[in-house]
């Protein structure tokens, strides 16, 4: 059996149509219509991807207390955001609640086969042979891509799939600029500029809460951003 896309989609005959096509793709599916029915199976079994409205029945904010259930339980696992609203104050939400990508339901399906496809992507790095760069260290920050796990001062940072690449291309040439287009190739994603705005500031916010002096992430103005070694 393929790989396991967990949908949850309040609306049937959406929940349907998505379910149907990723079927065609090749992706085994299990799709639920509310946030407790999903977390009771995601108690059981975790999906490999979870697409999940915001919205779910009465709850207009289901779909985030969702996410932050299940991005504490599997801070790796691929989570996109698949809903009608559009407005930057819920992508940015979204993005607080830890998914790793945000679509409004007029994408059409081959654009969500292709996300799709890019997260497994990131995913399959972690279980790829060892290489060279497998572990980078750059003073208190040491990120393993082996492990998909990143440390500051030997401190875990749970860092989902999105924001662990950006870090990652960031260090990985410490001082040099990397513009938002380069950002998104190296995190496999494609989103706009403002999106990958909040991701840097989620992630500034996960190393300042385990170290308040937290200043590696430069913005350079009109640019992009660096990681700055000497900060």
């Amino acid at each position: 059996m393929g790989r396991r896309i967990a949908i949850v989609e309040d609306e049937p005959a959406i929940r349907d149509n998505y379910a149907d096509a990723l079927r065609r793709h090749g992706y085994e599916v299990a799709a639920y219509a509310t946030r407790d029915d999903a977390l009771s199976a995601f108690r059981t079994r975790l999906p490999d991807l979870a697409l999940i409205d915001i919205g779910l029945g009465d709850d207009p904010d289901a779909g985030f207390a969702l996410t932050r259930e299940l991005r504490a339980r599997a801070p790796a696992l691929p989570i996109i955001f698949l809903t009608a609203r559009e407005s930057e104050f819920d992508i940015v939400a979204g993005l607080r609640a830890g998914a790793d990508d945000y679509l409004t339901k007029d994408a059409s399906l081959p654009h969500l086969a292709a996300r799709i496809t890019a997260l497994f992507r990131r995913s399959d790095l972690a279980a790829a042979p060892p290489a060279g760069d497998d572990v980078i260290e750059r003073g208190a920050l040491a990120l393993d891509v082996k492990r998909m796990s990143a440390r500051w001062n030997a401190q875990r940072v749970d860092l989902t799939l999105t924001e662990f690449w950006i870090v990652h291309a960031l260090a990985r040439h410490p001082g040099h600029v990397q513009s938002r287009d380069q950002l998104m190739r190296e995190a496999s994603t494609v989103v706009d500029d403002g999106t990958i705005t909040s991701h840097v500031k989620r992630i500034r916010r996960k190393f300042a809460a385990l170290d308040p002096a937290f200043d590696r992430i430069a913005a350079v103005y009109g640019v992009g951003y660096r990681w700055d070694p000497d900060a």
